[in-house]
Parts: structure tokens; C-alpha cells; sequence
């Protein structure tokens, strides 16, 4: 039973993580002009640090997740993103209601976000779980309790 825990672990925390590390690599990175001109319209402070900022908060939290290393803090970097991210990009109670279909389309994309962030806030509070460098430790516990009930 600690294996599928430990494989299905893995699988969500890659899934949770590709998302975040996706944007940074296949978007803000190749695009960094066309995104500081983005953030800029949007009235991003300091767009260009900022934007820096947001690929390494992107790519080390990412990173953190997928190999449950530090998860805790790599979910609290990303937590961050999306908190930024969201407030600034998916505003929706600024459209006008003139704007419906806009208007539905970032309040969309807000609730999606918003999920993001429970998941970040569930990884904050439970930790990567099994199959992780973090819970490595707890790993052989776990392991040797499970060989110890098949033996009974």
C-alpha cells in the first residue's frame, strides 16, 4: 500500500507542479519583453524585476514540489505567484458589465487560481507525503511498519 501511495505522490505533485513550470519556461522566459509589456499594462510595479522574480519563484517552487524537497516552501512561493498574479491579471470585478463575456472569462480564470492556491495551501499544511527527499525519513518508518503488519 505504500508504494501506490508513494507512486500516486509522485504522479500528483508532477501534475500540481507542470503548470507553474511550463509558464515559466514555455511563456515568460521565451517572451520576457511581450510579458514586462504585459505586467506594465497592467500596472505591474517594476515589471522587469518583478518578472524575474516570478520565473524563479515559478521554477524553484516547481522544482521543490516535484521533488518534494523544501515542499512546504516551495508551495509558499508559488502561493505568492498566484496571490500576485490573480490580483493582477484576473480582476474581474474591475470589468464593466458591458463586458460580460471578458468579465466570465477572468472570473474563470480567478476561480482556477484560486483552486491553485488551496492546493498550495494543502501542501503547506500536509507536506509532499511519501516518495519525497523531504520524507525520506519517514519513508523507512513507514516501510518497515507496512512489512512488520504483512508479516502478522
Amino acid at each position: 500500500m505504500y508504494a501506490i501511495r508513494g507512486l500516486l505522490s509522485v504522479l500528483a505533485r508532477l501534475m500540481i507542479a507542470a503548470i507553474f513550470l511550463m509558464s515559466a519556461v514555455g511563456n515568460k522566459i521565451p517572451n520576457f519583453n511581450g510579458v514586462v509589456e504585459a505586467m506594465t499594462q497592467q500596472g505591474v510595479p517594476q515589471p522587469k524585476i518583478l518578472l524575474g522574480g516570478a520565473i524563479a519563484f515559478l521554477i524553484l517552487g516547481s522544482l521543490s514540489i516535484v521533488l518534494g524537497y523544501r515542499a512546504r516552501l516551495g508551495a509558499f512561493l508559488l502561493l505568492v505567484f498566484l496571490g500576485a498574479a490573480t490580483y493582477y491579471f484576473h480582476d474581474f470585478w474591475t470589468i464593466p458589465a458591458e463586458e460580460a463575456s471578458r468579465k466570465k472569462d477572468e472570473m474563470i480564470a480567478f476561480m482556477k487560481n484560486l483552486s491553485l492556491m488551496g492546493t498550495m495551501v494543502f501542501l503547506i499544511a500536509n507536506g509532499s507525503g511519501p516518495w519525497s527527499l523531504s520524507g525520506r525519513p519517514a519513508a523507512a518508518v513507514g516501510e518497515a511498519a507496512e512489512q512488520v503488519e504483512e508479516e502478522e
